[in-house]
This record gives C-alpha cells, structure tokens and sequence, in this order.
C-alpha cells in the first residue's frame, strides 16, 4: 500500500468521479483506475460501486476513507515538522473563493506567499460559500474567501472582511426610484433579481423573507453582480445586492437601503484550525494584504469595496498572530 494510492482513493471518494480526481491529482484517468484496483487487491474488497453513474464508496469504502485520511494527514505532519525545523514549509493548500467575487488582496497574498514558499501547491477552487464552508469543515478546503449571514460559521474560525447592509437597486422609472424608503413588504408587487441559494447575500435576504413570513418572487437568479445590474436595468426585476456592489451602478440604477433588512452580508475568510505551518502563514499574509489594500479597489466581478479600518487592522493582527 502506497501514499499515492491513499491520494488517488480519497481523490476519487471526494469527486465522486475518476475523471475529475485524475484532472486534481494531474494523472491520467486510467492511471487512477490502476492504482485503485491495484490498493482493492490489497485490501481485499472493492472500495468503490462502479455501476452507477458517479463513483460511490461501497460499505468497506466508506470504512477506510476516514482512516486514508488521517494516513495522508500524518504523512503530511512529518514533513511540516521536519520543515518547521529547518525554516521550510511545504505541501499543498486548497484555496476557496465564492463564485462572482474576485477579490485581489487575496490575489496579493497568495503571490507573495508563493514567493516565499515555493515548496507549497496552492490550488484555487471556486464555489458557493455553502459549499466551500462545508469544504472547509472537512479539510477538503484549508482557507475559503465565502460570503455568510454569520460573523463566524460553526465550527470554524472567521475574520469579517466586509460588512455591508442589503439595497434594492431599480431603474430609472420604476416605481420604487423614487422612494424615500423600501421595506420587503414594498417588494412583494415585483419579481426579484438576485444572486442563486448558497451566497452569503441570498442567504441573508432569505432569512429576512422567512423571518416575516414574507415569500417574494424570485424571478432570476445570477451569480455575478454585473448580470444582476444588467437584469435590472432592463426591467426584468428588482436587483438584491450590497451597499458596494450597487454604488458601481449609480449611473443607471437607484439604490436604497432595505429598511426592515438590518442583517448585514458578510464577506470573511474562514479556517478549520491552524495546525498546518502552511495555513498560519499564508494567515500572516491575507492579513497583511488585506490591510494594506486601497479603499478605491472595487473589484469587477464583485464589486465589493474592501473598508480599511484602524482598529480592524489591529484586530486582524491579532487574529492571526
């Protein structure tokens, strides 16, 4: 039994796929397959149910997929601490990003992280935040940028990036540009436009509508908070978004603040722990990029507009440290 096969197995058990797992461990599909039957013939039982269409873990799969974990975590131990010791760090981070949020501090950091640690693979996966904090739960994902409803999802630990309050933007003409204020009563009369179940924005705009019993219609959904502006702007709905995000549509779509909505859409990143050296250190660097970032750095996908703030400088360096 060998540590590659171990890799191969979880790679498999996680993608529910061969192709897809031999896409992340950059091998051929039939590469993976080999060394698959080869770990079986080992064990002495299949590990996987290859009838159906995605890849399932048979019962005896499903018993040794914690414990190849572990073994690749231990293996993965040895040489952080051989590299702690000698002033190296190594191994592999799996960074999340949520889909329609393009964020350059992070960009920032993982640069100068990699500049400093070539001996460690980053790979960038993009995701709903639903998914990728439940990444994060697992260890599948070692740090996530995510949008949340929460200050700190369960289980895990959180820096807020961004807090922001959820408007209604609309076009000129319609009938709520020109009032002074916006409840979600006000909007039950329209179809709404707004970002799909899994975002941290949706999420809290959900929670709002449940907490009053309130059922809008959700008429279309994108991820991107450039097509939902688009959306709006030509009268097929009113557009959910943040503070920031509708400001870089001011020159076609009037914003206002959802009066009875005071639960804020977070930006944050989030983390399981901080056992790995390769985790705290690239910590060291996020914090560092993502105080040092000008307030004018609306980023296009997004459109978030990354608040600097004294005190949350401090506060993130203390988090990290």
């Amino acid at each position: 039994m060998e540590l590659r096969q171990l890799e191969y197995f979880v790679a498999v058990a996680e993608e529910q796929s061969f192709t897809r797992a031999a896409e992340r461990v950059h091998i051929s599909q039939s590469g993976v397959s080999a060394q698959i039957r080869q770990l079986e013939r080992e064990l002495g039982a299949e590990l996987f149910d290859r009838s159906a269409r995605n890849a399932t873990l048979t019962v005896a799969g499903k018993a040794a997929l914690q414990h190849a974990r572990a073994a690749l975590a231990a293996a993965e131990a040895v040489g952080q601490a051989v590299g702690e010791v000698t002033d190296l760090i190594r191994g592999r981070l799996t960074i999340g990003m949520v889909i329609g949020c393009t964020i350059t501090p992070l960009f920032d950091a993982l640069a100068a992280f990699h500049r400093a640690h070539p001996g460690v693979e980053i790979s960038l996966l993009e995701d709903n935040s639903d998914r990728l904090v439940e990444g994060v739960r697992t260890g599948a994902v070692d740090l996530a940028l995510v949008g949340t409803a929460t200050a700190t999802p369960g289980g895990l630990n959180a820096l807020t990036i961004i807090s922001e309050r959820l408007v209604v933007a609309v076009p000129d003409g319609h009938p709520l540009a020109k009032r002074r204020r916006v409840t979600l009563r006000d909007l039950d009369a329209y179809p709404i436009v707004c970002m799909p179940p899994g975002t941290g924005l949706r999420t809290v705009f959900d929670q709002a509508c449940a907490a009053q019993s309130r059922q809008p219609v959700i008429a279309l959904q994108a991820s991107a908070a450039d097509a939902i502006a688009d959306l709006a702007a030509r009268g097929l709905g009113v557009a959910i978004l943040s503070e920031s995000m509708a400001a870089r549509y001011r020159d076609r779509l009037t914003a206002l603040l959802i009066d009875d909505v005071e639960a804020p859409a977070l930006l944050a990143l989030v983390w399981k722990g901080t056992h790995s050296p390769a985790v705290r250190e690239l910590l060291v660097y996020g914090r560092q990029a993502f105080a040092q970032a000008e307030p004018g750095r609306l980023l296009a996908a997004g459109g978030w507009l990354l608040r600097r703030e004294q005190d949350r400088a401090q506060q993130m360096s203390r988090a990290f440290r």
